[in-house]
């Protein structure tokens, strides 16, 4: 199937003729650049447990899923299934984000002009992350302070983690918009499995961790390079 963007598809007039807008975006790879920070935290608990480490562009292909999920695919495959060897790493690289989480993270270019446009058009945002809830709370308010985000939810005890759509529904709920109303950015297939599962629009972004292909095979209904790029499939 076919989802690339064309402006006589209908995608392109589902996008244009939303009547109430709301987006949900994805925090890693999508608003932040985070990678760096992730692969240095991850190789120092690696380090520390006398394992190997990885290049950093390796953890592109690690994050995505969960704290549990990174440290697991970074660990050898003796070590990921012993439970004692992963909790403990688990929780050193718990300790080890929170002190380092800040170092070279950034927004990529664009993004803040982008959210501060989509505000301006009374797009009402929200961002849904696997990453711990507190770290994606702290960091949105930290790299985002004048942002209106409407909810900031991370990964919380008893709620499945996307691609389980449970979080993206419960906010649709919160905002009493209709799923079909909204937009959904995100950089990876998990994401675009996760827009699906909610009956949202998938967006691929292109400038994060995964690469076109995956965005494409699991259901990306608009792909896009830049941030600012969006303006312009929402420009009527």
């Amino acid at each position: 199937m076919d989802f690339s963007f064309k402006p006589c598809h209908e995608n392109y007039k589902f996008v244009m003729k939303m009547k109430s807008r709301a987006a949900i975006l994805d925090l890693d790879g999508t608003l932040l650049d985070t990678l760096e920070d992730l692969a240095g935290c991850m190789n120092t608990v690696l380090e520390e447990g006398k394992f190997p480490v990885h290049p950093v562009l390796t953890y592109r292909q690690f994050v995505g899923d969960g704290l549990k999920n990174l440290v697991k695919r970074s660990l050898p495959s003796q070590a990921r299934h012993d439970a004692q060897i992963l909790h403990s790493c688990v929780e050193a690289m718990r300790r080890e984000y929170g002190r380092r989480w800040r170092e070279k993270t950034r927004p990529y270019a664009g993004i803040t002009e982008l959210l501060q446009a989509l505000a301006g058009k009374s797009v009402r945002l929200s961002v849904l992350s696997n990453k711990p809830h507190a770290f994606t709370c702290q960091m949105v308010r930290e790299f985002f302070p004048s942002i209106p985000f409407q909810m900031v939810l991370g990964e919380r005890p008893g709620v499945p983690r996307k691609p389980h759509p449970q979080g993206a529904l419960e906010i649709a709920r919160a905002l009493e918009t209709v799923p079909g109303q909204f937009l959904y950015l995100g950089d990876t297939g998990t994401d675009m499995k996760t827009a699906m599962a909610a009956g949202m629009f998938a967006v691929g972004v292109l400038w994060g961790f995964r690469d076109e292909s995956e965005l494409r095979s699991t259901g990306a209904r608009l792909l896009i390079r830049e941030p600012l790029e969006l303006l312009e499939h929402l420009r009527s």
